[in-house]
């Protein structure tokens, strides 16, 4: 089993213990999951422990409610914050996320001054933004969640579609992690063939509106939750290519500092993955109609952004 370092995860809901439950099964990891509720954090990690002697992994979970605990982690996954309720748009999150992103984040860069910030709070797009102004990090240290879980989600549905296996399946999903996230069709493929050659465009476009809904469907059927199945297992393979070194290309929320004609605002866009966080930003071959849907993703960012500003950053 490879190992990863050391990885606090903060935030002990359902994202966060589940992503515990993976890196310990998948790296040889000290694991610190922690939480502002007493107890929570402790019975998780010692919950996912009692089920090494099961499973067979020897990675370290422990729980806590001090950052102190997190001293010298070499990555920090955000996973604090309300989730999404039945009705609540992402924006709506951000009052109270914010808040709660900029104190994690203030207590991340205390005790972990070299860590790799990987957020997952939405709107995570913005919360990618402010954890980036915040900690004072480059932006190579401060990663999003965003086009892993959308590509998964799409990429679930052209399995069940097209009756492939998982391993047969690409996706490139870019954009916001939201209403305006920009699935690329002709990039998506199963077998070596691009979806717009395998399915009618009605179909094609069908596909496409429900992964853009993706999340708020699960919302939708669970009444009281969100998802954290397929949030956790994305965050968990962006943790292992950068715990492990592994240069792999995956879209991921990233600030942008002028690729794509876009600039002071983080977005999901294909990035390469090492020990460094983000070590190279992808630029993809747009025609026109991508590059314009790209920019109104962009700018429904900036607007998330624009409202954190008038808060004057707290």
């Amino acid at each position: 089993m490879a190992k990863c370092g050391k990885i606090s995860i903060i935030g002990a809901g359902n994202v966060g213990a589940s992503l515990a439950q993976r890196v310990a099964e998948d790296c040889h990891s000290a694991i610190v999951l922690v939480d502002v509720i007493d107890g929570l954090p402790q019975g998780k990690a010692l919950d996912i422990s009692q089920s090494a002697p099961i499973v067979g992994f020897s990675s370290s979970v422990s729980g806590s409610n001090d950052y102190a605990d997190t001293a010298a982690s070499d990555i920090v996954v955000i996973t604090a914050g309300i989730g999404r309720k039945p009705g609540m748009t992402r924006d709506e999150l951000i009052h109270t996320n914010k808040k709660i992103l900029s104190d994690v984040t203030h207590n991340v860069v205390e005790h972990s001054p070299n860590c790799t910030i990987v957020v997952v709070t939405n709107p995570v797009d913005a919360m990618t933004y402010l954890a980036h102004h915040v900690s004072g990090f480059s932006r190579n240290s401060v990663i999003g969640l965003s086009g892993v879980l959308d590509g998964a989600r799409l990429g679930s549905f052209m399995i069940e579609e097209l009756k492939v296996l998982p391993s047969e399946v690409e996706t490139m999903v870019i954009g916001e992690h939201g209403q305006y996230m920009v699935v690329l069709p002709r990039l998506c493929k199963a077998k070596g063939k691009a979806l717009t050659e395998l399915l009618p465009a009605q179909r094609v476009h069908e596909l496409v509106t429900r992964t853009i809904g993706g999340g708020a469907e699960i919302v939708s059927l669970l009444k009281m939750d969100s998802a954290y199945y397929a949030p956790s297992a994305a965050a968990a393979r962006m943790v292992k290519a950068i715990a492990l070194d592994e240069k792999a290309v995956m879209p991921c929320s990233a600030v942008l500092e002028g690729e794509y004609g876009l600039k002071d605002v983080a977005l999901g866009v294909p990035v390469r993955l090492g020990e460094g966080g983000i070590e190279e930003i992808i630029s993809l071959d747009l025609d026109d109609e991508e590059k314009t849907v790209l920019a109104e993703a962009a700018t429904a960012v900036q607007k998330t952004i624009d409202i954190m500003k008038l808060g004057l950053w707290e």
